[in-house]
């Protein structure tokens, strides 16, 4: 069964993301947004991580926080809108908010 994580929380403030990365699936996603992207910055230590779990085609982080925090997406990482978010979510079989 095939879940979608979405963080929404700061990689800098707990381990919510470290967490999720040791559970994911291999037909897992994993959606950033808010300021989780903040994992997306160059150099930084959660990108180093997520960048090592393999996430080819399954990490996403919403256009709009990337925008509002002028981060970029990068190569490994896919930018969607709301509605790319809501048509994501119905790829998989159920969603799991790391609240």
């Amino acid at each position: 069964m095939s879940t979608l994580h979405v963080i929404s929380h700061s990689p800098f403030g707990d381990n919510r993301l470290s967490s999720c990365l040791r559970l994911l699936g291999s037909d897992d996603g994993l959606l950033l947004c808010g300021d989780a992207v903040y994992a997306l910055q160059p150099g930084s230590a959660p990108l180093a991580s997520l960048q090592a779990s393999n996430l080819q085609g399954r990490l996403f982080a919403l256009e709009e926080d990337l925008n509002a925090r002028a981060i970029s997406a990068g190569e490994t990482t896919r930018a969607i809108d709301y509605p790319g978010f809501v048509a994501l979510s119905l790829n998989y079989d159920k969603v799991n908010s790391w609240l």
